[in-house]
């Protein structure tokens, strides 16, 4: 049987607002384009998919013991207020310039083929999702560089929703244990591991077709479109190259998302969101 969450862990619902007031620049990420067009186009996703999420996981909350209970419900909570930052960044990001409107029909489509499947498949492709969420948003907060030449409130955005994926990265899959508590560990990895290597190759090239869009909006296409983001991704930062140890943890037939003990990350952006004005914020917040 995997490890379990920390006994102690407590989701915190931050319903925080950020940007409302603030006309985003079309390249808002430091002015790069291809760093702009990689995170505007994962936001363009994360609406229909957080709402597949949160269905995927209330389809099998009956019966889970009072602790994930709770850690249900605040996650639930948690989605809904980043759907609705990220449909308000996604809105500011179309007014700047970018049309997201095939992006947007891409996911829906995607999210369309998963209702067609089994409920427990749709919690396995959620709680295998959750997985990328979470280890990106372990590089997010440990490698401030990511969103050091963004405006600080949109910085903010993704520090926030970054540290509410970490706190909840194990809500699904551990309702997947709940959901198959009567399932051999063998037949439990099975589907974990086939569901994984599934959900990293169509979330890895849909991404990469979702930027080169829009990096075609900005008149950068062919072979030098491909090997900038490559390089962003795969060298400098290397966000993927990063993030690539941890994604394999996945397939250990112990694992366990808690495996990555990272509530340090959450205590220092805590630190930071309550010190002073004039005190500098911790590292991990900055």
């Amino acid at each position: 049987m995997p490890g379990k969450s920390p006994a102690d862990l407590a989701l915190t619902v931050r319903d925080r607002r950020f940007g409302r007031e603030q006309k985003l620049p079309h390249h808002w990420l430091g002015g790069d384009p291809v760093a702009s067009a990689w995170f505007t186009a994962l936001s363009a996703s994360f609406p229909r998919g957080e709402a597949m999420f949160i269905a995927a996981v209330k389809a099998h909350r009956d019966g889970t013991d009072p602790a994930l209970a709770a850690q249900i419900r605040d996650f639930i909570r948690q989605e809904v207020n980043h759907s609705r930052e990220h449909l308000a960044f996604n809105r500011a990001a179309e007014d700047a310039g970018y049309d997201l409107a095939s992006i947007d029909a891409r996911v829906a489509a995607l999210v369309a083929m998963t209702e067609d499947k089994p409920p427990i498949i749709r919690l396995a492709i959620t709680a295998a999702l959750e997985h990328f969420t979470a280890i990106f948003s372990h590089q997010f907060l440990t490698r401030p560089e990511h969103f050091g030449h963004a405006d600080g409130d949109l910085a903010e955005l993704w520090r926030w929703h970054a540290v509410e994926e970490i706190e909840h990265k194990a809500v699904a899959f551990d309702t997947l244990l709940h959901a198959t508590r009567d399932w051999t560990p063998r037949r439990r990895w099975l589907l974990r591991a086939a569901v994984m290597a599934d959900v990293s190759r169509r979330f890895l090239r849909n991404r990469w077709i979702d930027a080169l869009e829009l990096l075609a909006q900005d008149g950068i296409t062919g072979w030098r479109a491909s090997w900038r983001l490559f390089a962003y991704l795969w060298l400098k930062p290397g966000i993927l190259t990063r993030v690539v140890p941890a994604w394999a943890g996945w397939f250990a037939p112990g694992f366990h998302p808690w495996q990555i003990d990272d509530r340090h990350l959450i205590a220092g952006y805590q630190a930071g969101l309550h010190s002073p004005p004039d005190t500098p914020a911790s590292p991990a917040s900055a």
